[in-house]
């Protein structure tokens, strides 16, 4: 077999997705927290992908839970560019004495709906239209649903989006247009996942398990071979703004898979940032710190009661992953770090003026918490810095703008 997954809680292999699929996507123990495994996998012959064009992280076909390469969807999304952003570099110079490379993971310019989502969403379609799945359900603030609408569309699968009312109309469009089915909730994005869970229930249809969900690791996993592809090493500092935490999780994952193969490469240090309106995981990392991180510290931590943010992606109140990501944090030497909201759209205009690039919020979060790092001393000389920018800014009119009014 080409993979299995296992279980992360008691170890038992499950099989493939057939299986998973076959008992809702949970290990007989009852955990629904599995990890696909390569066998016979050899990532020595990584190498070999790099000689010719890739044009979608689906090209690492090898590397990737399909048997059949007929079963591929995909818009073209996964390889897109890591630019060198050199005003970054100037700044770090400057104004701080470090010596760094900064490079930007374009994720505004996959070919699906120009988010970070899109990799799991051709991912999803491609593992659903294989086992012959027809229907899929998961509650989205935008980014997610816009990306399993677009894909699922293409792969035949009928898919309907629960989403809190506070969701932009641009968003919705966006997943009207696509053909499928989008339920406003009148509530929460809490609200929202209720829903979804009910009617997942009530209508037998599979559903996203969340955070953890293996489809979105394995997808986004592919961000290792894509570092040593383009920038021929693995970045000394990974950073993006996180509010469930999949990427931080597929990175380690990613590395732990080649590592046998490259034992000479060392994992990133991972420093995370959230913005100040919805920050639990920043706050829970500092009661850690201060307390000199305590056994068992990655359970410490409590809902953000008030959460006030705009940036729709970057909404979890309940950092109900806390517990899997801080400990990859604390293990790779990384750090989490707080920007301010109120301040985002004066980084947006400066990436603007800088760069001629205007992306979302939540990848300006990113943007910011780089000078954040700085000022704290995170980054340090020579380090080599990669920030995974999440979307871009078609979708959030409020956040350009906000961005026009800065002077």
């Amino acid at each position: 077999m080409k993979y299995q997954l296992v279980c992360k809680q008691c170890g038992e292999i499950i099989g493939s997705f057939a299986e998973w699929f076959a008992n809702d996507q949970r290990c007989r123990c009852g955990s629904n927290y599995a990890e696909v495994v390569y066998p016979e996998a050899d990532y020595r012959r990584l190498p070999e992908y790099f000689k010719g064009e890739v044009k979608s992280f689906l090209d690492y076909f090898d590397y990737l839970p399909l048997e059949h390469r007929e079963n591929v969807v995909t818009c073209g999304e996964g390889a897109i560019p890591m630019e060198r952003w050199e005003h970054m570099e100037r700044e770090a110079r400057e104004r701080y004495g470090v010596d760094c490379k900064v490079y930007m993971y374009r994720n505004d310019l996959n070919g699906g709906t120009h988010s970070f989502k899109d990799v799991s969403g051709a991912l999803a379609a491609s593992v659903m239209k294989e086992h012959g799945v027809k229907e899929y359900c998961l509650a989205s603030t935008g980014n997610a649903g816009t990306a399993y609408a677009t894909y699922l569309a293409k792969a035949g699968v009928h898919f309907t989006c629960f989403s809190p009312r506070w969701v932009d109309e641009k968003t919705q469009e966006c997943i009207r247009q696509t053909g499928q089915t989008l339920v406003v909730s009148q509530g929460t994005y809490g609200d929202a996942k209720t829903e979804a869970a009910e009617y997942h229930k009530s209508h037998g249809v599979m559903m996203s398990c969340g955070n953890t969900d293996p489809i979105r690791i394995e997808s986004k996993r592919t961000i290792v071979f894509e570092c040593l592809r383009q920038l021929g090493q693995l970045p000394t500092v990974y950073m993006q703004a996180v509010a469930g935490g999949t990427s931080p999780i597929a990175l380690e994952k990613g590395f732990r898979d080649i590592r046998a193969d490259y034992p000479e490469l060392h994992l990133p240090r991972m420093i995370l940032v959230q913005q100040d309106e919805c920050d639990p995981m920043v706050t829970a990392w500092e009661w850690a710190k201060e307390h000199n991180f305590p056994v068992g510290f990655e359970k410490h931590y409590e809902p953000k009661k008030d959460c006030h943010t705009r940036i729709g992606i970057l909404t979890a109140a309940n950092p109900g992953n806390y517990p899997i990501v801080a400990p990859l944090v604390r293990n790779s030497g990384g750090d989490f770090v707080r920007v301010e909201e109120a301040r985002l759209p004066q980084y947006g205009r400066q990436m603007l003026r800088e760069s001629g690039v205007l992306m979302g919020p939540a990848s300006v979060v990113c943007y910011a918490g780089f000078y954040r790092a700085l000022e704290q001393g995170l980054i340090k000389q020579n380090d080599v810095v990669l920030l995974n920018a999440g979307e871009g800014s078609q979708r959030s009119q409020w956040f350009v703008d906000a961005v026009a009014q800065c002077q």
